[in-house]
């Protein structure tokens, strides 16, 4: 198994004490398309791991970071978050900077297990499915879950904030 999936069951087991079952392919899941085709399900029930920069907030720090867990058939409205958070502006996060705050670089950034903890909404369309896959620290790692039991460990509310 790759150091960083490892690395995320790992962190999984001490953090939540859940043992999840990595599974990797040499195909790649770095998009939601690929995971689903790699995994055999619908893209609507691939657990993507959005990281948004909020800006223009009470914040006395300036921009924040807040994730978004969203069903990989849906698109992340920013306008949406934004207004959610009560920020003036979202926009995609930096590749750096959410490598900094959550430990995960994107394309792998799992819903779980971030360095930082980052308010996170979750997406209500992955509740329509038994089990859904989220990225397991590597952009050729997955792990299953049950759409509830993800939403209660990321400590999540569940809000559309989709398209």
């Amino acid at each position: 198994m790759h150091e960083r999936a490892a690395e995320f069951a790992a962190r999984a087991r001490d953090r939540y004490g859940v043992d999840l079952e990595v599974l990797e392919f040499d195909a790649g899941t770095e998009t939601a398309a690929a995971a689903a085709d790699a995994v055999g399900c619908d893209t609507a029930a691939i657990a993507s791991t959005i990281v948004v920069s909020l800006s223009g907030n009470a914040d006395a720090d300036g921009d924040r970071l807040v994730a978004a867990i969203t069903s990989g058939a849906n698109r992340l409205d920013l306008d949406a978050v934004a207004a959610h958070f009560g920020a003036a502006e979202a926009a995609m996060a930096d590749p750096t900077r959410i490598r900094e705050a959550v430990g995960w670089s994107i394309g792998g950034v799992p819903p779980l297990c971030h360095d930082a903890a980052l308010p996170t909404v979750f997406d209500p369309t992955l509740a329509g499915y038994d089990t859904v896959y989220g990225a397991a620290g590597t952009p050729s790692a997955v792990f299953a879950i049950e759409p509830e039991r993800l939403a209660a460990l990321a400590d999540a509310t569940t809000v559309d904030l989709t398209e």
